[in-house]
């Protein structure tokens, strides 16, 4: 069985569990990138309608931070995506964005040996807080999904989904450039914490572009 089918079936499960978790005119928000054994594997928290992708209406990928800016710039101060398309980005209004160019962006990433995925792919309509309890309904499919892709390296942003991914209370000022290690079905993962970097987290975005080339080149 290929990774792109296991991968299908576990995308098929967050898309039930939208209905349970996420606002029920939008759509799930899943994952994308190089799926089989990226140099770098990146988890963040749960998609908003911010992403347009999360419209029904929306023929095309569902990938984290489609029709969004700060992400991106981000990335590509980190020379993890490239000053041409980082520029398209930039330049385009939400609406702006086509499937054509969610697609480009995220070819882009996979020749860049990237995933990039969320602990819980609900779309909320707003930035409001999730539940440990409701993030924990994705952990066992996000191990799954994790297992699936094999990535060499994964940087979970934040101190919650972190410390649910890990399983222990992580304090990402108490763990910065700590290197941990988790286990699924006998495979071991490298995983580091950072700061989240959009949102409230911006104002450690300096810590978090200190920490993760040093990561990247550990």
């Amino acid at each position: 069985m290929s990774n792109n089918v296991e991968l299908d079936k576990i995308n098929e499960k967050y898309k039930k569990l939208q209905n349970k978790y996420g606002d029920k005119n939008l759509d799930a928000i899943l994952n994308g990138g190089l799926s089989i054994n990226p140099d770098l594997c990146l988890i963040f928290m749960n998609p908003t309608g911010k992403n347009i992708a999360s419209s029904k209406s929306w023929h095309g990928i569902k990938g984290p931070w489609v029709g969004t800016k700060p992400i991106w710039k981000i990335l590509n101060e980190l020379n993890l995506i490239d000053d041409d398309i980082c520029l398209e980005i930039q330049n385009k209004k939400p609406l702006d964005w086509t499937p054509e160019f969610a697609l480009k962006l995220y070819n882009h990433i996979e020749n860049k040996k990237i995933y990039i995925t969320n602990l819980g792919k609900c779309t909320q309509i707003d930035a409001r807080p999730l539940k440990d309890s409701q993030f924990k309904e994705y952990l066992n499919l996000l191990d799954k999904e994790i297992d699936v892709v094999k990535p060499k390296k994964i940087i979970c942003f934040g101190n919650q989904v972190s410390s649910l991914f890990l399983n222990k209370k992580i304090s990402v000022s108490e763990v910065r450039r700590m290197k941990f290690e988790k286990k699924i079905k006998g495979n071991s993962y490298i995983v580091y914490s950072v700061y989240y970097p959009v949102g409230n987290g911006r104002f450690n975005i300096d810590k978090v572009m200190e920490d993760i080339p040093y990561i990247l080149n550990e």
